[in-house]
């Protein structure tokens, strides 16, 4: 069990910023990553900071469907 607790502390500590985890993430949310990149990224980045950025960026799309869906509405397009 230390060993466990050991490797997530390490994890943790990773040297990746915030826009490089933000990339990342935006990059697998159209699915086009390279096993290349995902290796290094599994290397370099915080998995705090990944699931962050998943949050962030999934609540911003969602926001920015609910935004783009009510303004063609209200627009009478779809009508």
């Amino acid at each position: 069990m230390n060993g466990s607790q050991d490797k997530l502390k390490d994890a943790v500590r990773r040297p990746a910023s915030l826009g490089q985890t933000f990339r990342a993430v935006a990059w697998s949310f159209f699915g086009v990553r390279r096993s290349a990149d995902l290796e290094s990224d599994v290397q370099k980045l915080n998995p705090l900071y990944v699931i962050a950025a998943g949050v962030v960026a999934a609540a911003a799309f969602v926001g920015g469907v609910i935004f783009l869906v009510r303004w063609v509405v209200s627009s009478g397009v779809a009508t």
